[in-house]
């Protein structure tokens, strides 16, 4: 499946729910920009840390397992690093997520063999939301 059809149907609506993981308090790294990004264009998005009780004024969950709701109705960005993302592609894999974007960076050859096995829906390569996601949400 080509990227492009990958991203559109992360974006397959306008009411979807987002997780973060990755999301920082820190405004300048990438994990707070992305959450921020799903923010300021009208979507639910969760922030996933371990670490932090609130993010952005938004309550942060320590991991998948803990999305409110249904995880499985979920979408997932990622932004750890590359020896984290295979166990957080596993614990997606789990809770029945079906669709992951591995930012920019966060890949491990591992981490997207497993993808692949499990049956994941993985963006990856290059592709970045605060870049490649204002043009496809622009769509819908």
């Amino acid at each position: 499946m080509s990227t492009t059809i990958l991203i559109n149907e992360f974006f397959s609506s306008a009411t979807q729910k987002f997780a973060v993981v990755g999301a920082s308090t820190n405004r300048t790294k990438f994990g707070n920009k992305v959450l921020r990004w799903y923010i300021d264009h009208g979507y639910t998005a969760v922030p996933v840390n371990p670490n932090e009780k609130a993010i952005e004024s938004v309550a942060c969950v320590p991991n998948l397992s803990s999305l409110p709701g249904s995880p499985a109705e979920y979408h997932v960005s990622i932004i750890t690093p590359p020896t984290v993302t295979k166990s957080v592609l596993e614990e997606a894999h789990k809770n029945g997520i079906k669709r992951v974007w591995l930012q920019p960076k966060v890949e491990s050859p591992e981490a997207l063999e497993y993808a692949q096995e499990v049956g994941l829906q993985v963006i990856a390569g290059g592709p970045c939301v605060l870049v490649d996601g204002v043009e496809l949400q622009s769509r819908l």
